[in-house]
């Protein structure tokens, strides 16, 4: 995003390095946390108790989401704007913090690489967030597996007894990309390890440990969320749950810590909270409740994502979060590049980074339909443009001119390479916003008392533009249980592509009129919400042919390879 190219410009991990940063006990104090009350974990993290939250002052702090365009597979900035909007903010003299989700070891090892922000808009420790960090990723891990551990010691202790379920539909997770453990056989080498049971391994941002640990309001609602999950099915067909295997106390202990936001802190030292990472293409893709409202509840303004773009995120986030925790966001940026137009516009990827006007022009649909997806849930909308070197004045001025057609705010955003000087333009817009035309209330996609068929059906035709939906495989008999069964007024949470308004990742651009193909619903009871699977999946990602792992090195004790 650089404008120059008189000198390199500084990795990201160069930059995280070169940043001053302060005690956290100090940020904590800058935002009225009384330094005695955290809990650090070293001397620039820390877990906030709960009691610092304040309904009263979240009702009052202005929230700000963040969405995008459909991505490219390198993304299109929307972590960086996210920051880069917070220290905008914070450059023209307002208390404001972000709020993000805690990124996997899967990706960081996998494609990606780390996923902390970028330039100089990040969210520090940068090491230290893309790794281990406070260890939450691990407690999910470590509480989804006691359940199947305690799960298969109940199946194995009442075999061949009508306590016995009659199947079971809880899998293990770890956060690593290994395609080897999707489908495994568990309980081999005699009756003494188990019984054999065909089994499986997600990625620990798709546990539903993960969805509903970042929708719990507190302690007393995690472990009621914890009780509602369901394991498997009874010899009646009744629903077996973590209540009936009487741990939920247990494995809510595993999480007690884990549940306290995490306070860090941004490369101009801007109050940052990283909490919880469920994915958005398989899940609901939004960083803890509780981290949005300790954020609102210190600040004035907080900036937050949503996973990719309007169809996969910010429908999650509005459709399910929102409705769950009663948060409003007042403004939404909708975060666009050139390369992801011209991508849409027919460009190959390899050509995305070259001036190509036709290709721009013939890519706005794609920014189109995001625009009109969120006017619809009747939020006010600015497009943020992520802006790189290649960009010419030309294609700029043409979107900027498109969006004024669109009657939307256009923004430049420079955060990347001048920080929060280089955000100050997009983060006084989004306050002019804020004051003088902020979002209305959410227009929900659908009501929770209509049918599930007619909830599914109303974000495929509502939000992607699909002309029909069909549901194969187990999800129509599904279907009918789980109303049986009484989860038919929970939301829903579709697991498709991230790639496409379709669910397939090769329909880009703007698509309307397609098939989406329901081939599956998960029950996801604790979290609260129905999943329904469009198109092939994987909840449990595999490695590319260069992992980013072979580029991760120590070097002379500092970590390199991470950005």
């Amino acid at each position: 995003m650089s404008d120059t190219a008189t000198k390199p410009f500084p990795s990201d991990i160069e930059i995280s390095r070169s940043s001053v940063l302060k005690p956290i006990a100090e940020i904590a104090k800058n935002i009225g946390i009384d330094p005695e009350d955290i809990i650090p974990y070293g001397k620039y993290k820390a877990k906030i108790p709960l009691s610092y939250l304040d309904e009263a002052k979240i009702k009052n702090s202005n929230l700000i989401l963040v969405t995008a365009i459909t991505p490219n597979k390198a993304g299109v900035g929307k972590t960086v704007t996210s920051v880069a909007t917070s220290l905008g903010l914070n450059y023209i003299g307002k208390k404001a913090a972000v709020a993000l989700r805690e990124p996997s070891l899967g990706p960081c090892f996998g494609m990606k690489g780390g996923a902390a922000g970028g330039g100089y808009s990040q969210v520090l420790p940068m090491e230290d967030i893309n790794l281990h960090f406070t260890g939450d990723f691990h407690a999910i891990t470590c509480a989804n597996n006691m359940i199947s551990a305690l799960l298969d010691n109940y199946q194995y202790q009442n075999r061949n007894t009508p306590l016995a379920l009659a199947s079971t539909v809880w899998r293990r997770v770890l956060d690593v990309n290994d395609r080897s453990l999707r489908n495994m056989v568990s309980g081999l080498g005699g009756s003494a390890n188990g019984i054999p049971t065909e089994a499986g391994f997600d990625i620990t941002p798709a546990s539903e440990i993960m969805a509903l640990f970042c929708l719990s309001a507190d302690q007393d609602d995690l472990q009621a969320r914890i009780e509602r999950i369901v394991l498997g099915y009874t010899q009646d067909k009744k629903p077996f749950t973590v209540k009936d295997l009487g741990v939920a106390e247990a494995i809510t202990i595993l999480l007690k810590d884990a549940l306290l936001p995490n306070l860090v802190q941004t490369t101009e030292q801007t109050t940052a909270f990283v909490h919880g990472g469920p994915f958005a293409n398989i899940a609901h893709g939004c960083n803890s409740v509780l981290a949005t409202k300790m954020a609102l509840s210190c600040n004035d303004y907080v900036v937050t994502e949503s996973g990719f773009g309007s169809d996969l995120g910010a429908e999650k986030f509005l459709d399910i979060k929102c409705r769950l925790s009663g948060l409003r966001p007042k403004a939404t940026i909708i975060v666009a590049t050139s390369a992801a137009l011209k991508l849409h516009g027919g460009v190959a990827a390899a050509e995305i980074n070259k001036p190509n006007m036709e290709a721009l022009i013939a890519g706005l649909p794609n920014l189109q339909r995001h625009v009109e997806n969120m006017k619809n849930f009747g939020q006010s909308v600015i497009v943020s443009f992520n802006k790189f070197k290649h960009d010419t004045p030309e294609e700029i001025a043409h979107l900027e001119n498109f969006c004024e057609q669109q009657g939307v705010v256009f923004a430049i955003n420079n955060g990347f390479t001048k920080g929060g000087e280089g955000a100050a333009d997009l983060a006084q817009k989004v306050v002019d916003m804020i004051e003088h035309h902020p979002s209305k209330d959410i227009n929900f996609t659908y009501d929770l008392t209509d049918s599930i068929k007619t909830k599914i059906e109303k974000i495929a035709t509502k939000i992607y533009r699909a002309g029909e939906v069909v549901f194969t495989g187990p999800a129509a008999t599904k279907m009918k249980s789980f109303e049986a069964n009484g989860w038919g007024n929970l939301p829903i949470c579709i697991a498709k592509t991230q790639y496409s308004f379709s669910d397939n990742e090769k329909n880009i651009c703007a698509p309307s009129g397609f098939t989406i193909n329901i081939r599956d619903l998960v029950i996801n009871a604790g979290a609260g919400f129905i999943v329904a699977v469009a198109g092939e999946i994987m909840r449990m990602p595999g490695l590319p042919k260069d992992p980013q792992a072979l580029h991760i090195k120590l070097v002379d004790g500092n970590i390199e390879g991470l950005s």
